[in-house]
């Protein structure tokens, strides 16, 4: 990768703003919501549901912004493209990447549905539960693509979340392109088991043809490719895109590169507070390790060391600068 590079990373996906609260799993079963999960929800039900939830925090998220606003942490030069309404929450989305330091030019709808929400309903096993409102988040086009940004990112980071919208997929579709065609590297969350569920055919097209780098934990590997078992998914997938950086909660992650097989320890964290933003903040460190010509080892490490960070609080975002810790 040139060293010509404008921005180590530039991230495409779902500019949302998260309400967090603390809720017991009597709530999550009088609301019929499956633990752990993200559901997709229509403006309805995201107004009841927040009017039943307890005091929240309202904290800009979205999951590939959360791992740009971790790689900015880390020092990395990050971009970032996504689409928010000219309302309040899009006021507060925009504000929050660039105080961060990240370039963000996304222009805002000007008419249509509001920015973006997601209610994260946190119980007392830190597991997080979501119910996300996409909002303006799906009206991302192709015409929101920035030709040169992308040109100039070492890597284009994509979030399966945005796999949605069909404009948004051809969003997607022409950063692929673009990237490829400069010679960039493309990376890809897998997100979510039900975002594979639904599009598992077209994710093992993109992981086959396209992306270089997939970034997947258990649930998400086993979906992809109709499994019982994480070892047999690991099978699966090597050998099918450059590097597989696959996440295993308490158990570290695993980084597949050809050969090499890499066994990495999960970071130590004295409390789990909120589970919210581990994967985002894993692929941060692993990026920016690659981004700045750290060994796989090292880039998982790194990756543990920043997800180990954001589950020891509330919220999806670093609260110290993660460059302190490496």
């Amino acid at each position: 990768m040139a060293d010509t590079a404008l921005h180590d990373v530039a991230g495409i996906g779902n500019a949302i703003v998260d309400v967090l609260s603390h809720e017991n799993d009597a709530f999550l079963a009088k609301h019929d919501l499956v633990k752990g999960t993200m559901a997709l929800i229509d403006a309805d039900r995201a107004q009841a549901l927040y009017g039943e939830m307890g005091p929240g925090i309202e904290i800009s998220g979205g999951s590939a912004a959360n791992t740009i606003a971790g790689l900015a942490s880390l020092g990395a030069k990050t971009a970032f493209i996504g689409k928010v309404r000219d309302d309040e929450l899009g006021k507060v989305f925009a504000h929050d990447v660039r105080a961060l330091g990240v370039k963000f030019d996304t222009a805002p709808a000007t008419e249509g549905l509001p920015t973006a929400r997601c209610l994260v309903m946190v119980t007392p096993d830190a597991q997080r539960t979501m119910c996300t409102f996409l909002g303006a988040s799906g009206g991302l086009t192709p015409a929101d693509i920035d030709e040169d940004m992308i040109a100039a990112a070492k890597i284009t980071y994509l979030e399966g979340y945005l796999w949605d919208p069909p404009q948004a997929k051809e969003a997607f579709r022409k950063a692929v392109d673009i990237a490829k065609g400069a010679g960039r590297k493309v990376a890809l969350s897998l997100s979510d088991k039900f975002c594979v569920d639904r599009f598992r055919a077209e994710f093992r097209e993109l992981v086959d043809h396209g992306v270089d780098i997939v970034f997947a934990n258990e649930e998400e590997l086993k979906s992809l490719y109709e499994v019982d078992d994480f070892d047999e998914g690991l099978q699966h997938i090597r050998g099918h895109c450059e590097i597989a950086a696959l996440t295993r909660s308490a158990k570290g992650s695993v980084v597949l590169s050809g050969d090499e097989v890499h066994v990495v320890d999960a970071a130590p964290v004295s409390k789990v507070v909120d589970t919210t933003g581990a994967g985002d903040l894993y692929a941060a460190g692993f990026l920016y390790g690659l981004t700045q010509g750290r060994d796989l080892h090292e880039c998982g490490r790194i990756g543990g060391i920043a997800a180990a960070e954001v589950i020891s609080h509330i919220g999806a975002r670093p609260e110290v600068a993660l460059s302190s810790l490496i």
